[in-house]
Protein backbone atom coordinates (compact mmCIF):
# COMPACT_ATOMS: atom_id res chain seq x y z
CA UNK A 1 0.00 0.00 0.00
CA UNK A 2 2.72 2.46 0.96
CA UNK A 3 4.23 2.27 -2.49
CA UNK A 4 0.92 3.02 -4.20
CA UNK A 5 -0.22 5.65 -1.71
CA UNK A 6 3.27 7.14 -1.54
CA UNK A 7 3.45 7.33 -5.33
CA UNK A 8 0.16 9.22 -5.47
CA UNK A 9 1.29 11.64 -2.77
CA UNK A 10 4.65 12.11 -4.49
CA UNK A 11 2.98 13.07 -7.77
CA UNK A 12 0.94 15.63 -5.87
CA UNK A 13 4.10 17.11 -4.33
CA UNK A 14 5.97 17.28 -7.64
CA UNK A 15 3.06 18.86 -9.49
CA UNK A 16 2.52 21.39 -6.70
CA UNK A 17 6.17 22.40 -6.52
CA UNK A 18 6.41 22.62 -10.32
CA UNK A 19 3.48 25.05 -10.47
CA UNK A 20 4.81 26.99 -7.48
CA UNK A 21 8.28 27.32 -9.03
CA UNK A 22 6.90 28.37 -12.41
CA UNK A 23 4.85 31.08 -10.73
CA UNK A 24 7.80 32.56 -8.86
CA UNK A 25 9.98 32.36 -11.96
CA UNK A 26 7.37 34.40 -13.83
CA UNK A 27 7.10 36.84 -10.94
CA UNK A 28 10.84 37.41 -10.62
CA UNK A 29 11.23 38.15 -14.33
CA UNK A 30 8.13 40.40 -14.38
CA UNK A 31 9.05 42.72 -11.51
CA UNK A 32 10.68 45.39 -13.72
CA UNK A 33 7.63 45.50 -16.00
CA UNK A 34 5.22 45.64 -13.07
CA UNK A 35 7.27 48.42 -11.47
CA UNK A 36 7.09 50.41 -14.70
CA UNK A 37 3.36 49.76 -15.05
CA UNK A 38 2.72 51.03 -11.51
CA UNK A 39 5.17 53.92 -12.02
CA UNK A 40 7.02 53.25 -8.77
CA UNK A 41 10.45 54.34 -7.61
CA UNK A 42 12.87 51.72 -6.27
CA UNK A 43 12.02 52.80 -2.73
CA UNK A 44 8.28 52.50 -3.34
CA UNK A 45 8.74 49.08 -4.90
CA UNK A 46 10.75 47.91 -1.89
CA UNK A 47 7.99 49.07 0.44
CA UNK A 48 5.30 47.42 -1.68
CA UNK A 49 7.20 44.12 -1.62
CA UNK A 50 6.99 44.10 2.17
CA UNK A 51 3.28 43.41 1.76
CA UNK A 52 4.16 39.96 0.39
CA UNK A 53 5.54 39.01 3.77
CA UNK A 54 2.72 40.76 5.59
CA UNK A 55 0.21 38.57 3.77
CA UNK A 56 2.25 35.37 3.87
CA UNK A 57 3.06 35.05 7.57
CA UNK A 58 -0.48 34.91 9.02
CA UNK A 59 -1.67 32.71 6.15
CA UNK A 60 1.15 30.23 6.77
CA UNK A 61 0.26 30.00 10.44
CA UNK A 62 -3.38 29.07 9.87
CA UNK A 63 -3.06 26.85 6.79
CA UNK A 64 -1.67 23.86 8.66
CA UNK A 65 -4.93 23.14 10.44
CA UNK A 66 -6.82 23.26 7.14
CA UNK A 67 -4.33 20.81 5.62
CA UNK A 68 -4.72 18.43 8.57
CA UNK A 69 -8.49 18.54 8.22
CA UNK A 70 -9.05 18.49 4.44
CA UNK A 71 -5.78 17.16 3.03
CA UNK A 72 -4.93 17.37 -0.66
CA UNK A 73 -8.02 19.35 -1.64
CA UNK A 74 -6.50 22.34 0.21
CA UNK A 75 -3.39 22.18 -1.97
CA UNK A 76 -5.52 22.03 -5.13
CA UNK A 77 -7.59 25.06 -4.12
CA UNK A 78 -4.54 27.11 -3.14
CA UNK A 79 -2.70 26.45 -6.40
CA UNK A 80 -5.68 27.77 -8.37
CA UNK A 81 -5.92 30.76 -6.04
CA UNK A 82 -2.23 31.59 -6.43
CA UNK A 83 -2.46 31.57 -10.23
CA UNK A 84 -5.58 33.75 -10.20
CA UNK A 85 -4.11 36.28 -7.76
CA UNK A 86 -0.93 36.56 -9.83
CA UNK A 87 -2.95 37.46 -12.92
CA UNK A 88 -4.97 39.94 -10.84
CA UNK A 89 -1.81 41.69 -9.64
CA UNK A 90 -0.49 41.92 -13.20
CA UNK A 91 -3.75 43.52 -14.38
CA UNK A 92 -4.74 45.69 -11.43
CA UNK A 93 -1.34 46.77 -10.02
CA UNK A 94 -1.42 50.27 -11.53
CA UNK A 95 -0.19 52.35 -8.60
CA UNK A 96 1.42 51.94 -5.18
CA UNK A 97 -1.74 51.16 -3.23
CA UNK A 98 -3.35 48.79 -5.72
CA UNK A 99 -0.06 46.94 -6.15
CA UNK A 100 0.49 46.74 -2.38
CA UNK A 101 -3.01 45.35 -1.81
CA UNK A 102 -2.48 42.81 -4.58
CA UNK A 103 0.89 41.79 -3.14
CA UNK A 104 -0.67 41.19 0.27
CA UNK A 105 -3.15 38.79 -1.38
CA UNK A 106 -0.30 37.26 -3.37
CA UNK A 107 1.73 36.71 -0.21
CA UNK A 108 -1.21 35.11 1.58
CA UNK A 109 -1.99 32.69 -1.26
CA UNK A 110 1.70 31.91 -1.81
CA UNK A 111 2.44 31.31 1.87
CA UNK A 112 -0.60 29.08 2.27
CA UNK A 113 0.28 27.10 -0.87
CA UNK A 114 3.85 26.72 0.40
CA UNK A 115 2.62 25.07 3.61
CA UNK A 116 0.21 22.80 1.71
CA UNK A 117 2.70 21.46 -0.83
CA UNK A 118 5.44 21.00 1.78
CA UNK A 119 2.96 19.00 3.86
CA UNK A 120 2.14 16.86 0.82
CA UNK A 121 5.84 16.24 0.18
CA UNK A 122 6.44 15.30 3.82
CA UNK A 123 3.52 12.86 3.75
CA UNK A 124 4.83 11.29 0.55
CA UNK A 125 8.32 10.90 1.97
CA UNK A 126 7.11 9.27 5.16
CA UNK A 127 4.64 6.95 3.40
CA UNK A 128 6.93 5.83 0.58
CA UNK A 129 10.30 5.92 2.34
CA UNK A 130 11.74 7.78 -0.67
CA UNK A 131 13.45 11.22 -0.57
CA UNK A 132 10.53 13.13 -2.05
CA UNK A 133 11.11 16.45 -0.26
CA UNK A 134 14.55 17.25 -1.67
CA UNK A 135 13.55 16.27 -5.20
CA UNK A 136 10.33 18.25 -4.99
CA UNK A 137 12.32 21.32 -3.96
CA UNK A 138 14.64 20.60 -6.88
CA UNK A 139 11.61 20.63 -9.16
CA UNK A 140 10.68 24.02 -7.73
CA UNK A 141 14.14 25.46 -8.46
CA UNK A 142 14.20 24.05 -12.00
CA UNK A 143 10.81 25.57 -12.74
CA UNK A 144 11.93 28.94 -11.35
CA UNK A 145 14.65 28.97 -14.00
CA UNK A 146 12.26 27.81 -16.74
CA UNK A 147 9.57 30.32 -15.75
CA UNK A 148 12.05 33.18 -15.58
CA UNK A 149 13.62 32.46 -18.96
CA UNK A 150 10.23 31.94 -20.62
CA UNK A 151 8.93 35.21 -19.21
CA UNK A 152 12.00 37.05 -20.44
CA UNK A 153 11.33 35.70 -23.93
CA UNK A 154 7.63 36.62 -23.85
CA UNK A 155 8.13 40.12 -22.47
CA UNK A 156 11.49 41.11 -23.90
CA UNK A 157 11.67 39.05 -27.07
CA UNK A 158 8.05 39.14 -28.21
CA UNK A 159 6.96 42.34 -26.47
CA UNK A 160 3.79 40.82 -25.00
CA UNK A 161 1.87 42.44 -22.10
CA UNK A 162 3.00 41.52 -18.60
CA UNK A 163 -0.28 39.71 -17.88
CA UNK A 164 0.37 37.05 -20.56
CA UNK A 165 2.96 34.94 -18.66
CA UNK A 166 0.79 35.17 -15.53
CA UNK A 167 -2.22 33.86 -17.46
CA UNK A 168 -0.10 30.99 -18.77
CA UNK A 169 1.17 30.07 -15.32
CA UNK A 170 -2.38 30.38 -13.95
CA UNK A 171 -3.45 27.80 -16.52
CA UNK A 172 -0.56 25.56 -15.47
CA UNK A 173 -1.56 25.96 -11.81
CA UNK A 174 -5.15 25.00 -12.67
CA UNK A 175 -3.85 21.91 -14.45
CA UNK A 176 -1.74 21.00 -11.42
CA UNK A 177 -4.80 21.46 -9.21
CA UNK A 178 -6.82 19.08 -11.38
CA UNK A 179 -4.00 16.54 -11.13
CA UNK A 180 -3.91 16.94 -7.35
CA UNK A 181 -7.67 16.38 -7.18
CA UNK A 182 -7.35 13.25 -9.29
CA UNK A 183 -4.55 12.01 -7.06
CA UNK A 184 -6.74 12.59 -4.01
CA UNK A 185 -9.44 10.37 -5.52
CA UNK A 186 -6.79 7.78 -6.40
CA UNK A 187 -5.51 7.82 -2.83
CA UNK A 188 -9.06 7.24 -1.55
CA UNK A 189 -9.45 4.34 -3.96
CA UNK A 190 -6.23 2.75 -2.74
CA UNK A 191 -7.47 3.04 0.84
CA UNK A 192 -10.72 1.30 -0.11
CA UNK A 193 -9.23 -1.54 -2.14
CA UNK A 194 -6.29 -2.60 0.04
CA UNK A 195 -7.65 -4.24 3.23
CA UNK A 196 -4.66 -3.64 5.49
CA UNK A 197 -4.36 -0.08 4.28
CA UNK A 198 -7.99 0.81 4.54
CA UNK A 199 -8.13 1.02 8.31
CA UNK A 200 -4.99 3.11 8.50
CA UNK A 201 -6.14 5.42 5.74
CA UNK A 202 -9.56 5.93 7.26
CA UNK A 203 -8.06 6.31 10.72
CA UNK A 204 -5.63 8.96 9.49
CA UNK A 205 -8.47 10.83 7.80
CA UNK A 206 -10.60 10.72 10.96
CA UNK A 207 -7.67 11.92 13.05
CA UNK A 208 -7.09 14.83 10.71
CA UNK A 209 -10.74 15.84 10.82
CA UNK A 210 -10.76 15.79 14.61
CA UNK A 211 -8.07 18.49 14.47
CA UNK A 212 -5.56 18.93 17.23
CA UNK A 213 -7.34 16.95 19.96
CA UNK A 214 -4.97 14.22 21.15
CA UNK A 215 -2.40 15.10 18.50
CA UNK A 216 -0.76 18.23 19.84
CA UNK A 217 2.69 18.99 18.52
CA UNK A 218 5.57 20.08 20.70
CA UNK A 219 6.66 23.59 19.76
CA UNK A 220 10.24 23.51 21.02
CA UNK A 221 11.74 21.11 18.43
CA UNK A 222 9.71 22.70 15.64
CA UNK A 223 10.94 26.17 16.62
CA UNK A 224 14.52 24.87 16.68
CA UNK A 225 14.18 23.43 13.18
CA UNK A 226 12.43 26.60 11.99
CA UNK A 227 15.24 28.73 13.42
CA UNK A 228 17.83 26.71 11.50
CA UNK A 229 15.65 27.11 8.43
CA UNK A 230 15.57 30.88 8.96
CA UNK A 231 19.38 31.00 8.85
CA UNK A 232 19.39 28.84 5.73
CA UNK A 233 16.81 31.00 3.96
CA UNK A 234 18.58 34.22 4.97
CA UNK A 235 21.76 33.02 3.25
CA UNK A 236 19.91 31.69 0.21
CA UNK A 237 17.77 34.77 -0.42
CA UNK A 238 20.67 37.11 0.24
CA UNK A 239 22.44 35.62 -2.78
CA UNK A 240 19.32 35.31 -4.88
CA UNK A 241 18.36 38.95 -4.30
CA UNK A 242 21.80 40.58 -4.40
CA UNK A 243 23.80 38.37 -6.76
CA UNK A 244 23.03 40.43 -9.86
CA UNK A 245 23.72 43.70 -8.00
CA UNK A 246 27.08 42.38 -6.77
CA UNK A 247 28.08 41.34 -10.28
CA UNK A 248 27.14 44.74 -11.67
CA UNK A 249 28.56 46.97 -8.91
CA UNK A 250 31.66 45.07 -7.80
CA UNK A 251 32.65 42.93 -10.80
CA UNK A 252 31.57 45.50 -13.42
CA UNK A 253 29.34 43.05 -15.31
CA UNK A 254 26.96 44.29 -17.97
CA UNK A 255 23.21 43.71 -17.74
CA UNK A 256 23.28 40.31 -19.45
CA UNK A 257 26.12 38.93 -17.31
CA UNK A 258 24.66 40.42 -14.14
CA UNK A 259 21.34 38.69 -14.83
CA UNK A 260 23.22 35.40 -15.14
CA UNK A 261 24.00 35.47 -11.40
CA UNK A 262 20.52 34.57 -10.10
CA UNK A 263 20.04 32.12 -12.98
CA UNK A 264 23.30 30.31 -12.17
CA UNK A 265 22.38 30.24 -8.50
CA UNK A 266 18.90 28.75 -9.12
CA UNK A 267 20.21 26.24 -11.67
CA UNK A 268 22.91 24.94 -9.31
CA UNK A 269 20.35 24.69 -6.49
CA UNK A 270 18.10 22.57 -8.71
CA UNK A 271 20.90 20.26 -9.86
CA UNK A 272 22.21 19.81 -6.31
CA UNK A 273 18.77 18.94 -4.98
CA UNK A 274 18.23 16.29 -7.63
CA UNK A 275 21.72 14.87 -7.05
CA UNK A 276 21.38 14.86 -3.25
CA UNK A 277 17.85 13.49 -3.25
CA UNK A 278 18.89 10.04 -2.09
CA UNK A 279 20.32 11.31 1.21
CA UNK A 280 17.80 10.63 3.96
CA UNK A 281 17.04 12.56 7.13
CA UNK A 282 19.02 10.09 9.25
CA UNK A 283 22.12 11.97 8.04
CA UNK A 284 20.54 15.38 8.58
CA UNK A 285 23.15 16.83 10.96
CA UNK A 286 26.08 15.89 8.72
CA UNK A 287 24.35 17.22 5.61
CA UNK A 288 23.47 20.50 7.31
CA UNK A 289 27.01 21.05 8.61
CA UNK A 290 28.58 20.25 5.22
CA UNK A 291 26.03 22.30 3.29
CA UNK A 292 26.35 25.35 5.52
CA UNK A 293 30.15 25.14 5.46
CA UNK A 294 30.11 24.97 1.67
CA UNK A 295 27.78 27.96 1.54
CA UNK A 296 30.11 29.88 3.86
CA UNK A 297 33.12 29.06 1.67
CA UNK A 298 31.31 30.08 -1.51
CA UNK A 299 30.12 33.34 0.04
CA UNK A 300 33.62 34.10 1.30
CA UNK A 301 34.90 33.61 -2.24
CA UNK A 302 32.28 36.05 -3.53
CA UNK A 303 33.35 38.62 -0.92
CA UNK A 304 36.95 38.74 -2.23
CA UNK A 305 36.22 38.24 -5.93
CA UNK A 306 36.33 41.15 -8.34
CA UNK A 307 36.13 39.25 -11.66
CA UNK A 308 32.90 37.86 -13.08
CA UNK A 309 34.07 34.20 -13.34
CA UNK A 310 35.23 34.17 -9.72
CA UNK A 311 31.97 35.70 -8.50
CA UNK A 312 29.94 33.14 -10.47
CA UNK A 313 32.06 30.32 -9.05
CA UNK A 314 31.44 31.60 -5.53
CA UNK A 315 27.71 31.87 -6.21
CA UNK A 316 27.68 28.30 -7.55
CA UNK A 317 29.40 27.01 -4.39
CA UNK A 318 27.02 28.95 -2.18
CA UNK A 319 24.07 27.59 -4.15
CA UNK A 320 25.28 23.99 -3.82
CA UNK A 321 25.61 24.46 -0.08
CA UNK A 322 22.29 26.13 0.56
CA UNK A 323 20.38 23.79 -1.76
CA UNK A 324 20.29 20.91 0.73
CA UNK A 325 19.52 22.89 3.88
CA UNK A 326 15.78 23.53 4.05
CA UNK A 327 14.69 20.30 2.29
CA UNK A 328 16.75 18.33 4.81
CA UNK A 329 15.13 20.20 7.71
CA UNK A 330 11.68 19.40 6.30
CA UNK A 331 12.79 15.77 6.07
CA UNK A 332 13.56 15.82 9.78
CA UNK A 333 10.05 17.11 10.48
CA UNK A 334 8.54 14.43 8.23
CA UNK A 335 10.40 11.75 10.18
CA UNK A 336 9.23 12.97 13.56
CA UNK A 337 5.61 14.07 13.07
CA UNK A 338 2.67 11.84 12.20
CA UNK A 339 0.10 12.43 9.48
CA UNK A 340 -2.61 13.85 11.75
CA UNK A 341 -0.43 16.80 12.79
CA UNK A 342 1.61 17.21 9.60
CA UNK A 343 0.02 20.49 8.52
CA UNK A 344 0.37 22.22 11.88
CA UNK A 345 4.00 21.17 12.22
CA UNK A 346 4.77 22.38 8.69
CA UNK A 347 3.05 25.70 9.42
CA UNK A 348 5.26 26.35 12.45
CA UNK A 349 8.52 25.44 10.72
CA UNK A 350 7.86 27.24 7.44
CA UNK A 351 6.58 30.39 9.16
CA UNK A 352 9.66 30.72 11.36
CA UNK A 353 11.97 29.90 8.44
CA UNK A 354 10.22 32.46 6.23
CA UNK A 355 11.30 35.20 8.63
CA UNK A 356 14.86 34.48 7.53
CA UNK A 357 13.80 34.62 3.88
CA UNK A 358 12.41 38.10 4.44
CA UNK A 359 15.35 39.26 6.53
CA UNK A 360 18.16 38.05 4.25
CA UNK A 361 18.05 40.82 1.62
CA UNK A 362 17.53 43.48 4.31
CA UNK A 363 20.51 42.11 6.23
CA UNK A 364 22.70 42.48 3.15
CA UNK A 365 21.42 45.98 2.50
CA UNK A 366 22.22 47.17 6.02
CA UNK A 367 25.71 45.71 5.94
CA UNK A 368 26.29 47.08 2.45
CA UNK A 369 25.50 50.59 3.68
CA UNK A 370 28.04 50.21 6.49
CA UNK A 371 30.83 48.21 4.84
CA UNK A 372 30.10 47.96 1.10
CA UNK A 373 28.86 44.91 -0.77
CA UNK A 374 32.07 42.95 -0.20
CA UNK A 375 31.74 43.45 3.55
CA UNK A 376 28.08 42.46 3.34
CA UNK A 377 29.07 39.16 1.76
CA UNK A 378 31.43 38.55 4.68
CA UNK A 379 28.44 39.05 6.98
CA UNK A 380 26.43 36.51 4.96
CA UNK A 381 29.32 34.06 5.17
CA UNK A 382 29.23 34.53 8.94
CA UNK A 383 25.54 33.52 8.96
CA UNK A 384 26.34 30.35 7.04
CA UNK A 385 29.23 29.57 9.39
CA UNK A 386 26.93 30.07 12.37
CA UNK A 387 24.46 27.60 10.85
CA UNK A 388 27.26 25.06 10.37
CA UNK A 389 28.26 25.46 14.03
CA UNK A 390 24.71 25.29 15.41
CA UNK A 391 23.18 22.51 13.30
CA UNK A 392 24.45 19.44 15.14
CA UNK A 393 23.85 20.62 18.74
CA UNK A 394 20.51 22.18 17.82
CA UNK A 395 19.17 19.05 16.12
CA UNK A 396 20.45 16.88 18.96
CA UNK A 397 18.64 19.10 21.45
CA UNK A 398 15.42 18.99 19.40
CA UNK A 399 15.46 15.21 19.04
CA UNK A 400 16.37 14.41 22.65
CA UNK A 401 13.73 16.50 24.37
CA UNK A 402 12.36 13.49 26.23
CA UNK A 403 9.01 13.24 24.42
CA UNK A 404 7.81 12.88 20.82
CA UNK A 405 7.24 15.86 18.56
CA UNK A 406 3.72 14.60 17.85
CA UNK A 407 2.08 13.18 20.96
CA UNK A 408 -0.29 11.16 18.84
CA UNK A 409 2.65 9.37 17.23
CA UNK A 410 4.61 8.19 20.26
CA UNK A 411 5.71 4.81 18.92
CA UNK A 412 7.15 6.14 15.68
CA UNK A 413 8.90 9.05 17.40
CA UNK A 414 10.57 6.72 19.87
CA UNK A 415 11.62 4.41 17.06
CA UNK A 416 13.40 7.10 15.06
CA UNK A 417 14.53 9.42 17.84
CA UNK A 418 18.13 8.26 17.64
CA UNK A 419 18.52 8.32 13.88
CA UNK A 420 18.59 12.04 13.15
CA UNK A 421 21.19 12.78 15.79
Amino acid sequence: MSGGMGGVQARTAYMGFAAFGAFWGVWGASVPAIRAQAQLSDGQLGTALLFVGAGALPAMLVTGRAVDRWGLRVAAFLLVTLGAVGALVAVAGRDFWSLSAGLALLGASSGAADVAINSAAASAERTSGRPVITRAHGTFSAMVVAGSLSTGLLLGGLGLPVVVPFLLVAGAAAGAALSVSADRRAASAIGRTVPDAAGAARGGERQGRRGHRGHAVRLFPLLVVGGLGALAFAVENAHQSWGAVYLADVAGAGPALAAAGPAVFAAVVALTRFAAGAVGSRHAAAVLVCGAATAAAGTALVSVATAVPAVLLGLALAAAGTAVLFPMLMGVVAAHVGEAARGRATSVVTTVAYLGFLAGPVYVGRWAEATGLSGAMVAVAALAAALAALSWPALRSAVRTGSPWDRGDLHHAEKISGRTS
